[in-house]
């Protein structure tokens, strides 16, 4: 099972960095987080830390993340590899994973290169690395459910910007629907702020760990990618 998650992992990566597609969605990603970097050390009670520009990278999330996951499985399923695929010997959690890691990496490369505004903060400040730290847990777990999502959208349509305009409702939806939770009461209040990916962010912003925040970012990601290996699945009895 490994062997296959792994090489799915190596082909879609190298697809990725052969073509100018990751750069480009690298560079947006960081003009954007420069710009929240920016505006959180200008103001007149600058901090120094990263929680500002941390927050305003979950809304960067709604579209990054489906735009950079649309092409995993939308692209196979237009040019039919998929179905070649998944007549070979690999099951559809391995395609699913494979493909996930990917994009994960790609994640993971982009936020190391904001490691540069760490270092400006260390450079001109004194800040405390421990909430730090605990911001870049929180953006890393918030990104991961992220390109989840992204990912089952990509795996409902053969049209690309069809897979990126679901994945982008649905984070949308997810990353507001904390704001109507003061409008409704008791159970359904509590179940609005639950689901909200925000709210679980906003202790990781804080510098807290919550290991609350940090089960429920793993259990939704696995949620997502059992959702889209089993939307695989259903396509052999189609």
């Amino acid at each position: 099972m490994l062997r296959n998650t792994l090489a799915i992992t190596w082909k879609e990566t190298k697809t990725y960095f052969s073509s100018p597609y990751a750069f480009i969605i690298a560079g947006v990603f960081l003009a954007l987080t420069g710009y929240f970097f920016v505006q959180s050390i200008s103001g007149p009670l600058p901090e120094a830390s990263i929680r500002n520009w941390a927050l305003g990278s979950t809304i960067i999330f709604v579209l990054w993340s489906p735009v950079l996951t649309m092409r995993l499985l939308a692209e196979e399923q237009k040019l039919g590899t998929l179905e070649l695929l998944m007549t070979a010997p690999v099951r559809d959690s391995e395609i699913v994973m494979g493909k996930y890691l990917a994009a994960l990496l790609v994640l993971l490369s982009t936020m190391v290169l904001t490691l540069f505004y760490v270092g400006m903060l260390m450079f001109f400040g004194d800040p405390d690395l421990a909430p730090i730290f605990v911001g870049y847990l929180g953006l890393l777990l918030y990104g991961a459910a992220t390109l989840a999502v992204g990912l089952l959208a990509s795996s409902f349509s053969p049209n690309q910007i069809v897979s990126a305009v679901v994945g982008f409702g649905v984070l949308l939806l997810l990353t507001l629907i904390a704001q109507a939770a003061p409008l409704t009461q008791g159970l359904t209040s509590q179940l609005l702020q639950q689901i909200s990916l925000t709210d679980h962010f906003l202790d990781f912003a804080r510098g807290i760990i919550d290991s609350h925040n940090i089960v429920y970012f793993v259990v939704f990601t696995a949620l997502m990618l059992f959702l889209t290996s089993r939307n695989l699945e259903s396509r052999r009895w189609r």
